[in-house]
């Protein structure tokens, strides 16, 4: 063979790669345009969320008293709670974080809460407040639903699909080619100037976060309400067949507030045991109250903060539950959830982290580092992380406003490659991306639709978008 055409064949290589550039540069431009706002608000909510939760604390169990010796007993304090909130009853007991922390009690009328913060050594009621409707859950329902309910869970769980799809080719436009080293793309230019400083940041820093991002995607995912619920949740949901007790019709998510999810992800489809059979295993003797059900989760080794969820009708059971979900603990594989017949006081379930599905263990650690409760170095990395989502989406725009021509009235998109090649690597991406999660099928189903049709017969909206 020639060395003319070993060279002609060099440079046909090179451009069909300069094409296959600019297809991934084409969808990673559009998919940004829906994606980066959201992902300012995600990272914007989730860093206040995670520092208030870390200062105030989300229910005011972080309220210090001054330690003594003997507390006294929880049903005392569920008296001084009802006794704050006439006409209310105890439906949760949360034990104090640790000995110099309030306990905190939730009562109901109805469908209503109140939180209530009492001195576990005097009794002394020192704060109420309605209960999950604070600041923290203000913004926690931001960055769940953009406050539109099951319209903005959809809204959000499709642009979290997308970006996987931008980190893929982000990761592609970035990556060193023609000679290039690691250190060009893992280092930023920060004496070069205008565009080529922030491309340069941009992509460094995209690369640098690019794995946590996924991380804080499918977590997050694993929430939503098509992929999340109906998928991978209904798939890892511990089956209730294990609890060889009769069943409610009621679920654990029955015992989230307002829609917070605050029990463990692999639990919250699952039925819960009801109380009035011969079921479970011999626990507690003699009268079964709030003190004797504390009493008993002590003596498993339930210390620091727990929970009890009190029985809220005849075939209701008391529930001990300590797990992060509920910021317990740091400690996911910790994890401990205990049903108690409300009559003969027995033990009709006990599921552990131990018991989880693999994917239900990834989402304790998941979840538990989503939201930063691992730990100082959790909340530093957070705050990093959360910044940083922000700076390459920020530096994004930046890039397009410094690109775009100024006179026309156009978007400024990567230009269209004539001759467009098929890449069937990418092409095979993108189609497992789009049966994986389903919204994300469907919104490239919908620009292809009109890529092949409204942009072919409307020139002027063709040239607006180009």
């Amino acid at each position: 063979m020639s060395n003319i055409t070993l060279e002609a064949e060099s440079q046909q290589a090179d451009a069909t790669v300069n094409k296959f550039y600019f297809i991934a540069w084409r969808w990673h431009f559009y998919a940004g345009l829906y994606v980066i706002p959201f992902l300012v608000m995600l990272a914007t909510t989730g860093l206040i969320m995670l520092w208030i939760s870390w200062s105030a604390g989300i229910d005011s169990g972080r309220t210090v008293v001054s330690a003594q010796a003997d507390p006294l007993a929880p049903s005392a304090l569920q008296t001084a709670a009802e006794a704050s909130v006439p006409g209310n009853r105890v439906v949760q007991y949360i034990e104090p974080l640790a000995a110099d922390r309030v306990a905190v009690l939730v009562v109901a009328d109805g469908a209503d809460k109140t939180g209530v913060a009492v001195d576990p050594y005097t009794g002394a009621v020192l704060e109420i407040f309605p209960w999950r409707a604070g600041w923290y859950d203000f913004v926690n329902k931001i960055h769940g639903t953009l406050l539109l309910g099951s319209f903005g869970d959809r809204m959000i769980e499709m642009a979290a699909s997308l970006a996987i799809i931008m980190v893929a080719t982000g990761l592609y436009l970035h990556w060193p080619r023609n000679g290039g080293g690691l250190r060009t793309v893992l280092i930023p230019r920060l004496a070069a100037h205008g565009r080529i400083f922030w491309k340069s940041l941009h992509g460094t820093l995209g690369l640098w976060i690019s794995v946590f991002l996924i991380v804080f995607l499918i977590s997050g995912l694993s929430w939503a309400g098509i992929w999340g619920e109906r998928v991978v949740q209904a798939w890892n949901t511990f089956p209730a067949e294990k609890f060889g007790a009769p069943l409610s019709d009621a679920t654990h998510a029955s015992m989230n507030h307002d829609g917070h999810h605050e029990v463990p992800w692999g639990l919250e489809q699952t039925p819960l045991p009801q109380s009035g059979s011969l079921a479970g295993i011999d626990a507690i003797e003699g009268d079964v109250s709030l003190d004797s059900v504390a009493s008993f989760a002590r003596s498993l080794g339930f210390v620091g903060r727990f929970q009890i969820n009190l029985p809220t009708d005849e075939t209701g059971v008391w529930t001990i539950s300590h797990d992060s979900m509920s910021n317990d603990g740091p400690n996911p594989s910790a994890d401990r959830t205990i049903h108690i017949d409300r009559y003969s006081g027995n033990v009709l379930a006990d599921v552990r982290y131990a018991d989880y599905s693999a994917y239900a263990k990834a989402m304790a650690w998941g979840i538990a580092f989503h939201e930063g409760d691992l730990g100082v170095w959790n909340l530093i990395f957070n705050t990093l992380f959360c910044l940083s989502v922000i700076t390459v989406s920020v530096s994004g725009l930046v890039m397009w406003w410094k690109r775009r021509p100024e006179t026309a009235a156009r978007l400024a998109a990567p230009p269209r490659p004539r001759d467009l090649p098929f890449w069937k690597g990418a092409a095979l991406v993108v189609l497992l991306l789009g049966i994986i999660f389903p919204l994300a099928g469907a919104a490239i189903l919908v620009v292809l639709l009109l890529d092949a049709t409204l942009l072919r017969i409307t020139p002027g909206l063709k040239r607006v978008l180009s």
